[in-house]
C-alpha cells in the first residue's frame, strides 16, 4: 500500500480559535468539510492528544479562519507545530474576537463561527460535527494541502490525520539541505546556511536546522 496516495484527495487549511481556562488556544488542521447547507453546519477533525480538543469540548464555540496562500506562514509554523499547553500561540499575532471567540489576527480567505454539537470517535482523531453561528468574507486565494507541500515545502505535524513518516525525505542532490526540526521545513543551499537563518514557516532559528544527506 503506498500511504503517499492519500495526499492526492484534496484538502485546505484552517486555524482553529478557542478559549481554554480563559486563554486562547487552537491549532492548524487541513480537515475542515461541510455537511448540510440547510442550517449549516461542517465536520473538523482533530487528534485525541491536541489541546484544542479538550478546549472545544469545554466551551464548544470556535473560530475557523481559512488560510490564503497570502497568510503569514509563521502562524502554520506557531499554531501547527507548538501546543498551547508550552506556549501562548497569540502572542506574536494577536487575537480579535468574533462572536465572543478568539480569532488569530492576519490575512484569511473567511471567518467562521461554529458551535460543536457532537462529537464522533475515530480511532486516534475524533471529528467534531458544528453549527455555522456566523460567517464572515475576507480576502486572498485559499491554501490547499498541496500548495503547502509543494510551494511553503511544508510537512504535516505528528498528529494530523494526513500525517506521513518519513516525508519530505532527501532526493539526490548537489546541493545542501537542512531541515528544521520543528516544522519539517527543507532549505537547499549551495554556500551553507547562515547563523541568523530564521524558518520561514515556524520562525526557529539556525539551531534547528539540521543537515540532511
Amino acid at each position: 500500500m503506498d500511504i503517499k496516495a492519500l495526499q492526492s484527495i484534496t484538502y485546505g487549511m484552517y486555524v482553529v480559535g478557542c478559549w481554554s481556562e480563559g486563554h486562547p488556544a487552537g491549532c492548524v488542521i487541513n480537515t475542515c468539510f461541510q455537511v448540510t447547507s440547510e442550517n449549516p453546519s461542517v465536520a473538523i477533525c482533530l487528534n485525541k492528544k491536541n489541546h484544542t480538543l479538550a478546549a472545544i469540548k469545554e466551551h464548544n464555540r470556535f473560530s475557523l479562519s481559512v488560510i490564503a496562500e497570502e497568510t503569514d506562514t509563521s502562524i502554520i509554523g506557531t499554531f501547527g507545530f507548538r501546543s498551547a499547553r508550552d506556549i501562548d500561540k497569540y502572542s506574536d499575532f494577536g487575537y480579535e474576537l468574533i462572536d465572543g471567540t478568539p480569532a488569530v489576527k492576519g490575512e484569511f480567505c473567511a471567518r467562521l463561527v461554529i458551535d460543536a454539537f457532537e462529537f464522533i470517535d475515530a480511532g486516534t482523531h475524533e471529528i467534531v460535527l458544528g453549527r455555522l453561528v456566523d460567517s464572515y468574507a475576507g480576502t486572498g486565494k485559499p491554501m490547499t494541502y498541496a500548495y503547502y507541500h509543494d510551494v511553503v515545502k511544508g510537512r504535516a505535524p505528528k498528529n494530523a490525520p494526513t500525517y506521513v513518516a518519513g516525508e519530505n525525505s532527501a532526493a539526490a542532490s548537489s546541493k545542501e539541505r537542512y531541515r528544521c526540526d520543528i516544522c519539517g521545513y527543507v532549505v537547499e543551499t549551495e554556500t551553507g546556511l547562515p547563523d541568523d537563518y530564521i524558518c520561514p514557516v515556524c520562525g526557529a532559528d539556525r539551531s534547528h536546522f539540521k543537515k540532511i544527506s
